[in-house]
């Protein structure tokens, strides 16, 4: 019997099957059905379609019902922020299952699953703007994420994205359950609940959700199903067990660097550490001649060594002579820093602030003035990047740790010279991402490895030397400041800002035109709710030299250092309490809040000894108002970081334990870029190579950090990104506190020494 005839054959089914019907509706597939909630009025094809026998019918994108239980598609990367957990949660929430019940899978790449917030930091609308117009404006950038169909983990924007849409998913998923168990077993709907994955009748029988699917085959689910009210939330809301926390205690957990197939070869990369340049010639007969080496494989701009196995490539690596192409850009980092200043001098490209008479304030000149500066800063994920890639019979297989599963599809089809459709994303876990595996290069490379040895599975990884040294970096950036106070209070406030722009590098590698103003260059410096009567922040957009991309926070993790910095010289200048100071000028209710229980955390104002002092900052960014407070002690053997406090308020607060545990990570992200961080170059090539002289704060230089989470803002907000931008600053002006010495340019380490 053929799958229409089975349908037909089902007195009260749904017997026509249109587009829109296959693909938000439910039917049975091998014995089971998937459930998947489309709202949009062109929707794109299911990515599951594809999988499919000839008699099976058609799979929607989130909920899997069949034989072996339910599979939750979470489509957004697991790099340790555990948006697995979180996002299944949505899911489970609304179909009544429990997460120890269930599989999480990542799913295939596809633009099914574009992430439609994605875009919103791209427009120049303060966090704090929740006007209808605002909020129309920042859904209208749903529209164009839809069309390019970005398929994206970052922005601390998953959960933003997911909230609505994967509970629809989940809701949609329950209510067929729902029906088909009252076609079962003859009895009105509204007479059964869902409880643990099943549904139960009034005298007690159980219906289990695999036991349904057959059944549940032609229900169409709802389009638009209700959601449960926070308060009947029997998940959401509260810490959960990570649902990785078992694979990844026990070692089974697949990053992409665990993928073994067989017949797998291993390859490295050499290539120009002049970032951009071609490779004239080179000399491999060394290496060809060593042992375990199979082949050496021209990129243009270097080399792939194909082994069998890892080691026997990184060691040929080194036996290789190379004839280099010179740098397109300055050779020395001096002259990376002149370029950026000398932007000063030149048009702007962004002037998003501009209140009241700021020229006006500072014709009898400024009370304040000066420079602050940041260097380039690589990624430095703990798993070094690698992928495997496997080229045959037409079709192109990638596992990869990866942000952007969609661009990778694109990118290995063209190299491959195959259509999309031939192409199959396997996204493991990832050691670490912070925007570097948003970047294609590492994918790229490994299937051009690939594409040479046809018919073989090749793991391509990059030494941790080639990645520190062929980053996409986040760019090195100035500011310029002029303040004026009076009676006490900040009276002008002119910022200048000047860094390469992030989003013209990032996004012209994948061929994304990155039209207007670059808002990576004054985020979360021109929209912070800070009442200064004149007010001015101004972006200047000097020219890419070396490849920038997005680091933790994006333009966050400079500005917020800039910004911060000044706020408190302005309050020394006023012999005012930093705290107090700011307080006077904060807008917002929500930013108010987190400030405020920052201090009371940290007993802020308490008389602490000689050489002990605590800086405080506070950072709005990606909506999400954070404050932290630094203690820090100037011991003999250097500064001493012993406590950090931190509020936050992400709106909703769906896994505190996570929150946490996020906002702990980002401050030791930004800590340990403030002590130690740099890239430098001389004669074109990057210097740092390693751990070595590229420091990671170590255990025993870590504080203790304590967390406080409010949930007063307008919606619910990530929070990925924002517990990094205030730790500089408060860092900065813990030392300032503690020393008298103000530290205007990172790594703080070329001024004071950390123990």
């Amino acid at each position: 019997m053929s799958t229409s005839d089975r349908l037909d054959a089902r007195p009260g089914r749904l017997r026509k099957f249109t587009r829109r019907a296959l693909l938000v509706g439910s039917a049975a597939v091998a014995g089971g059905v998937v459930f998947g909630v489309w709202r949009y009025k062109t929707p794109y094809a299911n990515p599951l379609l594809d999988d499919l026998s000839d008699d099976a019918l058609a799979l929607t994108p989130y909920v899997r019902i069949d034989a072996t239980g339910v599979t939750l598609i979470v489509p957004r990367a697991e790099m340790g922020q555990g948006v697995h957990t979180t996002l299944a949660a949505l899911v489970a929430e609304e179909l009544d299952v429990e997460l120890d019940a269930i599989r999480v899978d990542h799913g295939p790449a596809s633009r099914t699953y574009f992430n439609g917030a994605l875009l919103e930091e791209a427009v120049p609308i303060a966090a704090t703007d929740i006007s209808a117009g605002a909020e129309r404006a920042r859904r209208l950038t749903h529209v164009p994420a839809k069309f390019l169909g970005m398929q994206a983990t970052g922005g601390s924007t998953s959960t933003v994205d997911a909230f609505v849409r994967m509970r629809k998913a989940g809701a949609a998923a329950r209510i067929v359950m729902l029906r088909a168990a009252a076609a079962e077993l003859g009895v009105d709907e509204d007479g059964l609940k869902t409880e643990s994955g099943a549904v139960v009748a009034p005298d007690g029988q159980r219906l289990n959700y695999p036991a349904l699917a057959e059944r549940a085959a032609g229900i169409e689910p709802p389009s638009d199903p209700d959601l449960r009210p926070r308060s009947e939330w029997r998940l959401l809301g509260r810490s959960l067990p990570r649902v990785d926390m078992l694979p990844k205690s026990t070692g089974t957990a697949e990053f992409s660097i665990d993928v073994r197939l067989p017949g797998m070869l291993y390859a490295t990369v050499r290539r120009n550490p002049n970032l951009g340049s071609g490779l004239r010639s080179f000399d491999a007969a060394r290496a060809e001649a060593m042992e375990g080496v199979e082949r050496i494989v021209n990129l243009d701009d270097g080399v792939a060594i194909v082994a069998s196995n890892t080691w026997y490539a990184l060691r040929a690596a080194k036996a290789i002579t190379f004839d280099w192409e010179e740098a397109p850009y300055p050779p020395l980092i001096d002259e990376h820093f002149a370029a950026v200043t000398a932007a000063f001098d030149g048009p702007s490209d962004s002037q998003f602030r501009d209140e009241g008479d700021v020229d006006g304030a500072f014709i009898e000149g400024a009370d304040l003035e000066g420079e602050y500066r940041v260097p380039y800063l690589a990624h430095a994920t703990m798993e070094p990047v690698n992928a495997v890639a496997w080229f045959r019979d037409g079709r192109l297989d990638i596992w990869a740790g990866n942000q952007m599963p969609t661009q990778a599809l694109k990118e290995g089809a063209a190299i491959a010279g195959i259509d999309e459709a031939d192409v199959r994303i396997h996204t493991t876990y990832m050691g670490g991402g912070f925007g570097r595996r948003a970047e294609m290069d590492f994918i790229k490379t490994a299937v051009q490895v690939a594409v040479a040895m046809p018919g073989t599975p090749v793991k391509t990884t990059w030494s941790r030397e080639e990645d520190t040294t062929h980053d996409n970096y986040r760019p090195l950036a100035v500011a310029r400041f002029r303040a004026r106070i009076n009676d006490g209070k900040a009276e002008a406030l002119d910022l200048k800002l000047s860094a390469p722009p992030v989003f013209e590098s990032q996004f012209g590698r994948i061929d994304i035109p990155a039209a207007g103003p670059d808002l990576s260059i004054v985020q979360s410096a021109w929209d912070q709710p800070y009442a200064i009567p004149g007010h001015r922040v101004t972006g200047y957009r000097p020219p890419v030299m070396i490849p920038i991309s997005s680091w933790r926070s994006v333009g966050a993790s400079q500005n917020g250092f800039f910004s911060e910095s000044v706020i408190v010289e302005m309050a020394w200048a006023a012999g005012r309490d930093p705290l107090d100071f700011r307080l006077d000028m904060l807008t917002h209710e929500a930013s108010r809040g987190v400030l405020e229980a920052a201090a009371d955390m940290a007993n802020w104002g308490e008389s602490l000894p000689e050489g002990q002092g605590r800086g405080i900052a506070f950072v709005l960014s990606f909506g999400v108002p954070v404050a932290e407070v630094v203690e820090v002690v100037d011991t003999p053997e250097g500064i001493r970081i012993l406590n950090v406090w931190a509020a936050v308020d992400v709106g909703t607060a769906l896994d505190p334990r996570n929150i946490e545990a996020q906002v702990q990570s980002g401050i030791i992200f930004g800590l340990s870029a403030a002590m130690f961080n740099e890239i430098s170059l001389v004669d074109g090539a990057v210097q740092q190579r390693n751990f070595h002289n590229y420091p990671i704060m170590r255990i025993s230089q870590a504080p203790r950090i304590n967390v406080r989470i409010f949930e007063n803002g307008s919606r619910i907000r990530g929070i990925g990104e924002p517990g990094t931008p205030p730790a500089a600053p408060a860092l900065g002006n813990a030392i300032y506190a503690a020393t008298g010495t103000r530290l205007r340019e990172m790594p703080f380490s070329k001024r004071v020494r950390f123990a």
